[in-house]
This record gives C-alpha cells, structure tokens and sequence, in this order.
C-alpha cells in the first residue's frame, strides 16, 4: 500500500508567507482578508477571489433580464402583500391555495423584495448570492483537509458546472437547498474532527431548513452523513451514537415545524396545500414531493414514470443521455477514478483520519444522488441535479490532488498510470458531449479543440515527467489536465450566461433534442414555442401593473417564450394539457383588456379571477397585481375548490369572475363547470376586447367556443 507524505512545511522558499506578528489590529486582519492566511501560498487568496469574481459575473450577469420562474415570481409577490401568503408560501395574497414546495426559498426572496422592491433583480439577487457562497463555502471545506490546489479545482469545478450556472440564474428554490446542504456537510466534518455535539446540532439544523425548501430531497445526503460521522468522529462508539440520537432530534424539530404549524391550523383559516390530496402537508412531503418523485406513482402522483421524460428514461446511463450530458456529466468519469483511488490510497489510515472522511461524505454526496436522479422514475427536471454538482466537484478537487501525490510519490507502479487514465477518461468524455453539439456555435468548437490539445499534452506529459523525473514537466501537465478538464463545462456556462434561458426548466449550453428535457431548445436552453399560458408581454420578475412602477434597472420588457415547467401537465395527471386544466382557463383567451375589464368590474371582491391551474393564475397576478384563485392546482388535478366552497365565496362577494373550460373535467370539477354555466352571466369577449386591445400568442391559453368567462354575485346563488 503506497503511504503518501504529509503536505511540505510551509517556507518561504516553497512560496509561502513568513507569518508577520499577531497584532490583531483591524488593519492586519482587513490584510488577511485579501490576502489569505500567513501559512498559504501567496497565489491561494487572490486565486479565490479570481473564482468567486467569475462566478458572480456567470450568475448575475445581465441580472435585470432574468425572468425565473414565474410560478414561484408571483408567490413571492403575494408574499409582499400579504404577511399570511409570506408564511404558508401562498400563490395569491388572498391565500387560497399553497405552491407545492415548502416556503423558505419564498422567504428569502420575499425578504429581498420587500427590502428592495419587486423586480427581476431583487428576486436574482439572492439566488447569485448562495451560488457564489456555495463555491466559497466548498473551497474552505475542501482546504481544510486537502490543501487550496484542490480546493481551488474544487471551487473553479463548481463554479463552472453548467447546470449550476443555468440554476443560479433562476427563481427556483434549487440553489438556496444546495447552500443549506454544504452549510449541513461544514457542521458534519466539523463535528467528525473535534468529536464535539454542537456542530454536529447545527449540520442537523441545516438539513432542516433545507427539507423547508425542497421537502426529500434535503435527505438524499443523510445515509453518507450518519455513516461518516458513526464511522470516523472522536469518541467512543456510545458517544457518537448519542450524538447522532440528539441530532436526529434536531433534524426532526428543524423540518417538521412549518409542517406541524400548518397542519395544526384548521382548514378554514389557512390556504389549500398545493400538491396535496389531502389538504395536508404531510402528504406533500411523503407522495408528491417524496415517494412520487422516486417511484412515479403515490396517493397524490398519477401513474408511473410521470414526468420522467424531461430529462430521458429512467436508468444508470440518464445523466450522460443528450439532455443530461452536457449540464453535469462532465467530471463522473475522473471523480468516480478518484473518489475509488482515495479511499484505497487512506485505507490503512486510522479510523478517524480526516481525509478519508471527507473523501467518504462528498463520495456518497456524489453517488446517492447520482442513483436517486438516474433511477428516479418519477417527476425529474435536469436541473434537479445541480445538488450533485459539489460531490463531483470535491471529489475533482480532493481526489484529484490524492491521486497527485500517489503519481509522484507512491512506489507502486499501478499510481503511474489511474492519474493519466481519469484525466483521459473524462477528457475523452467531454469530447463526445462537444461532439453531439457540433456546428452549434464557435465556442463548442474552440472547447473541443482545447480539451483535445490540453488532455493530450496532459497525458503524456505526466507520463514523461513521471518516468523521466522531471518535476517541472509534471506540474505543467498537471495544469493542462485541469484545462482538459474545465474547458468544456466552460463553453457551457458562458452560453448559460450569456443566452435566454428558459425559467420554468433551465438548461445550459445549446440544445441536443431528445426527450421532454430538450424543451429549451435553443443556446441556454431557451424554447421557440410560445408560453402554455399567460397574460402579456411582461417580464416575470417585474413589477405587475397594478403593483406600483419598476424600480429603477428593472427590466420590463417581454420575457420572451417559456416552455412552463410541467407544461404537458404529465407531472400530475399525465394527460391534461397545461393552461388548460379541468376546471378552465384553457377555454378562453386571458388577455389584458380581460384583465383591465376584471380590474375594472372587481366591486371589492378579494379574487379579481378563478382559473384552473397555477400557470394560469401565476401569470395574471404578475399582470395585474391582483390575487388570482387557482381552482385545480397545477395541472388541474388538486381539490383545491369545491362547489359549496365556490358558493360561499360568491355568496360572500369575495368572488365575481370564473373562467371554466368546455369540458369541464371530471368528478367535482365537472360539477362546477356545470353549476357555472347554469347559474352565471356568460361575459361575451366584445364587452372587454376591441380592434386596438386584441391578445397575442405568448399571452393567451387555447381558445374554445364552449368555456369562457362567467359573471357571479350572490343572488345567483340558491
């Protein structure tokens, strides 16, 4: 077994800083805050700073242009206007139905929005700001136990994985879960070094607000957390257990209080919990976003597989498919070589050696969520992988400098040769994803090009150096592998940045067609077909016209074409068309002369509008300003309204105008298009629209002669 020395001492021959004396003044610790500690390479610091620049100016970039996600846009903006909507993460400010993800990621936008306003950058703002926090956080995990080279390669590695630029310039809750969950793994290898509670409680702590941001999918780390902590922490085996007994509680407490709260508050004085079958958050956590999203089919999911199209059939080959490839697929083939040379490299090491916990927690990072994304037969997006993207990169980074080491210092002859061979796997590998995206732009052809010169020169560059003994050529081969390796999830990113990406299903680089996953086609993932639904021309991230003028640098211009999220509307009923639903909004046309009509003709009704589906809904509130029902959820399918709840809120003059559709859905939704139809005023499309006011593809749903609008007060009900 080949022994590697420790780190070299720090000298000021070896490029490190004499360390200058302790004053503490401010001005010394403001120094090393540039500068970085004493015991660093002077390069360390500066070198961070540099990756950190880069990152930010690849998520924030033309920052006033990013639409994101206008489901959850027009849930932060009723959040703003209502403190109630705020706490349950309600679609509309009237808090009739919840969006189907806890609210936490609401919270933090809606905290940016109120402190700045709503606009397009004041909901980016918090998203760029985790991003770049997340690749400062990976870089001082990954330094701690393998030196800054592999925390810079670590750092550079996630700052540049594609689909975590395409991510980081969105709404969607995704990049708030990963700060959480590397803030969750800091604590963890903390605890693991001292053998200390509280940091192990904080991780715990951690985990639980990212359960309150995406529900399961924060627990898709907890297997490689209590392993690692019950295999390699300081103490007896008593005390560690003990430990994990109390963290398990802190866990428990972290996630289930908004969950307990809202499901203690009786049904009446709280909205529908969207997503649910039930009612309940509960239910949301164990079907919808739970077991549905591994097995495709639950008490609130429709049949198996629903959703899983978006990125290409389930099974261990889906994250290097066309759709998945090019956004994560990049560095599998060097981290999976890495993360297996290390662990056999520290396995004579004690059983608390800190590197060979760490090499364990981000190499079960890395492989649990790699089968929960390839095998998941339920609702998948690729974006949902950027929570793999900081196991890969550590394992780049941390793995790639042990297998250094071994390739010069080990004396076994089979070291020589796993360094050259990851570096050629994965180098070989980005080729074929520039390959099938070949003639799609200069960028991807310049990255070939380079990662075939560098991953050349690197390979047998460090064959040369090694069998000659020439340290200046290794290290040069080394820096060439590290080209090889970043070149083409580079390529990708500046097109993620740089390109319109679609905000509901965000993808970076162009696009390679195949399955559902493609629907962004297009540089940056940016579809050609017009919105399932909407109501205008507007950016989803600024201001609704009823909502007050754009601050200033806001963009609000056209947001130019989405392809919803779900907009097949297989992700719950595998049938229904999206805008459409069962209960309208599909039946007629939205558009803004409707919506300055309803505006007009509201008569102090809490809902300007009742439509099917959340797309439909979500669009209008960002129009009008105005709390907007969405009946069916989704894609239709929720229980959200019923027919004596309907009655009440007409009865009540909390609601006048209902769009139902021609026909009308099934069971309870058939009920109340019927019930409609026969008890309210048909709104003839000539009272709002006019030669100068007519609608246009991107902001109207599917027309039909049967479903419209529909006029309700309270003597129509009996």
């Amino acid at each position: 077994m080949t022994t590697l020395a420790p780190p070299p001492t720090s000298s000021p021959s070896s490029g490190h800083r004499v360390a200058p004396p302790a004053d503490g003044g401010f001005v010394a610790r403001g120094r090393r805050l540039f500068t970085g500690p004493a015991e660093d390479p002077r390069w360390t610091r500066p070198a961070l700073w540099a990756i950190l620049l880069a990152a930010t100016a690849l998520y924030a970039w033309n920052i006033t242009s990013i639409s994101g996600n206008s489901f959850y846009n027009a849930a932060v903006y009723s959040g703003t206007k209502s403190w109630k909507a705020f706490f349950f993460g309600a679609l509309d400010s009237g808090s009739f139905i919840t969006v189907d993800k806890p609210p936490f990621a609401l919270w933090v936008m809606g905290l940016s929005a109120r402190a700045f306003g709503f606009g397009t950058w004041q909901l980016a703002l918090p998203m760029v700001a985790v991003g770049t926090g997340s690749v400062a956080l990976l870089h001082r995990m990954v330094k701690r136990d393998f030196g800054p080279v592999a925390a810079t390669v670590a750092a550079s590695a996630l700052a540049l994985t594609p689909i975590t630029v395409a991510i980081n310039r969105d709404t969607n809750p995704d990049p708030i879960l990963v700060f959480l969950m590397l803030l969750g793994a800091a604590g963890l290898l903390k605890a693991v070094r001292t053998g200390r509670l509280m940091p192990l409680v904080w991780s715990a702590v951690a985990i639980g607000f990212a359960f309150n941001t995406k529900m399961m999918q924060a627990y898709v780390v907890l297997p490689a957390f209590f392993l690692v902590y019950l295999w390699a922490a300081h103490g007896s085996l008593g005390r560690r257990i003990r430990h994990l007994a109390v963290a398990t509680v802190a866990l428990v407490v972290s996630s289930a209080w908004w969950m307990v709260v809202v499901d203690l508050i009786p049904a009446s004085s709280r909205p529908y919990i969207g997503g649910s079958t039930d009612n309940t958050v509960w239910d949301l956590v164990i079907g919808y976003n739970g077991f549905g999203r591994i097995f495709g089919a639950s008490s609130s999911v429709g049949s198996a597989g629903n959703g899983a199209s978006f990125g290409g059939s389930a099974g261990v080959h889906r994250l290097f498919n066309e759709v998945m490839g090019g956004q994560i697929s990049w560095l599998i083939p060097f981290a999976t070589i890495a993360l297996i040379a290390g662990l056999i490299l520290r396995g004579r090491a004690p059983r608390t050696d800190a590197r060979r916990a760490a090499l364990m927690l981000w190499g079960g990072w890395f492989v649990l969520h790699y089968l929960t994304f390839a095998l998941a037969e339920g609702t998948f997006h690729p974006y949902y992988v950027t929570a793999m993207a900081p196991g890969i990169a550590a394992l780049a980074g941390a793995g790639g400098v042990t297998l250094y080491r071994a390739f010069r210092e080990g004396s076994a002859a089979k070291w020589s040769w796993v360094l050259p061979a990851a570096v050629a796997a994965s180098a070989a590998w980005a080729i074929v994803l520039l390959q099938r995206v070949s003639g799609s732009g200069t960028r991807y052809t310049v990255a070939e090009i380079v990662v075939g010169i560098a991953g050349t020169v690197a390979v047998l560059g460090l064959l040369a150096g090694r069998f000659t003994r020439r340290e200046g050529l290794i290290g040069f081969a080394a820096l060439a592998a590290v080209v090889a390796l970043l070149a083409g999830p580079a390529a990708y990113s500046v097109s993620a940045a740089t390109s319109a990406t679609n905000g509901t299903n965000p993808t970076a680089g162009p696009s390679t067609g195949g399955g559902m996953g493609g629907m962004g086609g297009g540089p940056g993932g940016a579809s050609g077909s017009s919105r399932t639904s909407g109501t205008g021309g507007r950016s989803m991230g600024a201001p609704p016209s009823g909502g007050g003028s754009a601050p200033s640098g806001t963009d609000t211009r056209p947001s130019g074409s989405e392809t919803e999220d779900r907009g097949t509307g297989s992700d719950r009923t595998g049938g229904g068309q999206a805008g459409g639903g069962q209960m309208g909004g599909g039946g007629t046309q939205v558009s803004s002369a409707m919506i300055t009509y309803l505006k007009k003709h509201q008569d102090g009704a809490t809902w300007l509008l009742a439509v099917a589906t959340d797309q439909t809904a979500s669009s209008i509130i960002l129009e009008s300003g105005q709390p907007v029902i969405s009946m069916g959820g989704w894609s239709g399918s929720d229980n959200a309204m019923t027919l004596a709840k309907l009655k009440s809120l007409v009865k009540s003059g909390k609601l006048h105008y209902i769009i139902v559709s021609s026909d009308g859905g099934q069971g309870t939704n058939s009920e109340i298009a019927t019930w409609v139809k026969a008890h309210g005023t048909a709104v003839k499309s000539s009272a709002y629209s006019s030669g100068s006011s007519s609608t246009t593809p991107s902001s109207t749903s599917s027309t039909s002669s049967t479903g419209g609008l529909y006029r309700l007060d309270a003597s129509d009900v009996g």
